[in-house]
């Protein structure tokens, strides 16, 4: 006789010996998954530093440190405009606190993988309905309880999150040094540009004045018959262009004043008055001085390059956090409270718990996920080829910079040999024809000659600090990979940047 067999009869405490078993051993696989994270793709950055140089590097005098750089030129008044710019300019407030936000999302990402507890507490007081009598009774029932919830990262979404936002962090850090870079930069420019717009202006001024004299002569000889009336007409249209030309050079100078005025937020007529100690004299190096770290650190040393490294890898760590959503996440939760009812007189209390994980495992979204991780790897590659695109600038702006330099500093002497040979042969020119041994038109011939040469020498002289300016900017004006920006905690820190700062960054 076959006899039957029947399930046993599972009670509840079997029912929970069970599920314990199956919660213990879910956490076993979730240690094990854990650290089975998906790591993302490595970013890789080619060198694009030659190998060599071909333009030759400023040398022949004493080596100088980048962050020393406004040191070495003649002129401390540029030093202070500088300061003046960092101290107070709205770009590096706005650089600084872009920083800030960048560190606060950095501690945002970094959160993410820990756990959380909240607390809730509620009351409430209403009609309901007794069952055992059948009337509507008034009740208030009290909660409170704490909540806590934990996503396990298994496939390293959270880690990879953290990575791309303190990558980015690092990025808006270099971002302000590279802001810090560019302003430097555009005050020095500005204020070459007032000292060689004053510096024309002198040249207007004194021909103008030459030009007056000239037609008084002129007028005078005219009168007495030993010169022709054309000739009266031609020095009259001169010294009328000459006081034109001196006049629109006067208004491009004031234009200049106003424009360092904004860089600087400085006063005009604060600057105005500080401007005249050095009227018309460009600021130059107290000697030509080497830059030793040019042909092997440049793209080491500039702050937008290490910023776009800081975004790649920024953009392989978001493929690492596309990767991991195409996976399984798991999530613990619990809950601890006590509850109390009061109800007809009588109140009733007690504890509440639960606690159990849950498990969301994605099965079909359409391609939605997988069009997630192309889109980030495309990112990735667009953030790859823009930091080679900007490597490859920067070796250019580093030519380009050291080819003007040396090519303004080999006309340098030519120019001045040129103005020497010029006003001395305006002098002759000058003295033959107030004698009447000469024509008016070889002087008007000759004074042009001599403009022309001065007004060249002053262009000259300023594509030379040009040059200077161009390279402080194209090698990164001094900044250091380890150099940290202004704390997040006040925008008086960045306020109080000097550009000679020392290697350990901005106090």
């Amino acid at each position: 006789m076959t006899q039957a067999t029947f399930p046993r009869r599972r009670d509840g405490a079997y029912e929970f010996r069970t599920r314990l078993a199956r919660g213990l051993a879910l956490a076993s696989l979730v240690v094990a998954l854990s650290g089975c994270a998906l790591a993302p793709p490595a970013a890789r950055l080619a060198d694009a530093a030659p190998p060599a140089w071909s333009a030759p590097v400023p040398h022949a005098g004493s080596r100088a440190e980048l962050v020393d750089w406004w040191r070495r030129f003649d002129d401390p008044l540029l030093a202070s405009l500088i300061d003046a710019a960092q101290a107070n300019n709205p770009t590096l407030e706005q650089a600084a606190q872009r920083i800030v936000e960048a560190r606060a999302q950095a501690r945002a990402a970094g959160a993410a993988g820990w756990p959380t507890l909240d607390a809730r507490a509620g009351s409430t007081r209403g009609n309901t309905l007794l069952i055992a009598a059948g009337n509507p009774a008034t009740a208030t029932r009290h909660d409170a309880t704490l909540d806590a919830a934990w996503e396990l990262d298994l496939f390293g979404a959270a880690r990879n999150q953290a990575d791309a936002a303190r990558a980015r962090a690092r990025g808006a850090e270099a971002q302000w040094h590279d802001a810090r870079v560019s302003l430097a930069a555009e005050v020095a420019d500005a204020y070459v540009g007032l000292r060689s717009c004053e510096a024309q202006l002198e040249i207007d001024e004194a021909q103008a004045k030459s030009l007056e004299r000239t037609d008084a002569l002129t007028r005078q000889k005219v009168e007495a018959g030993f010169e022709a009336p054309a000739n009266g007409a031609l020095a009259r249209a001169s010294a009328a262009e000459a006081r034109a030309r001196a006049l629109a050079q006067r208004a491009e100078c004031d234009v200049a004043v106003q424009r360092l005025a904004m860089l600087t937020t400085r006063p005009e007529a604060s600057l105005r008055e500080a401007l005249p100690s050095r009227r018309a004299r460009l600021p130059a190096p107290e000697a030509l001085f080497e830059v030793p770290s040019v042909p092997a650190h440049v793209l080491a040393q500039r702050p937008d390059l290490a910023a776009a490294q800081r975004e790649v890898v920024a953009a392989a760590a978001d493929v690492g956090v596309a990767e991991a959503d195409r996976y399984p996440r798991l999530r613990l939760t619990g809950s601890i409270g006590r509850s109390a009812l009061r109800i007809g007189g009588d109140t009733l209390r007690a504890s509440t718990w639960s606690i159990g994980p849950s498990l969301l495992a994605p099965i079909f979204d359409a391609g939605r996920r997988v069009a997630a991780v192309d889109a980030a790897r495309a990112r990735l590659a667009a953030a790859q080829a823009l930091w080679h695109e900007r490597a490859l600038a920067a070796v250019r702006e580093v030519e380009e910079a050291l080819v003007r330099l040396d090519a303004a500093q080999q006309r340098l002497d030519d120019a001045r040999l040129a103005v020497q040979g010029y006003e001395t042969f305006l002098a002759a020119a000058n003295t033959q024809w107030e004698v009447g041994a000469g024509s008016l038109l070889d002087l008007e011939q000759a004074r042009r000659n001599a403009q022309g040469a001065r007004a060249a020498l002053v262009q000259t002289q300023r594509e030379q600090v040009v040059g200077w300016l161009a390279l402080y900017k194209a090698i990164g004006g001094g900044w250091q990979a380890d150099e940290r920006a202004p704390a997040a905690s006040a925008a008086h820190d960045v306020r109080g940047v000097s550009p000679r700062a020392s290697r350990e960054g901005p106090r």
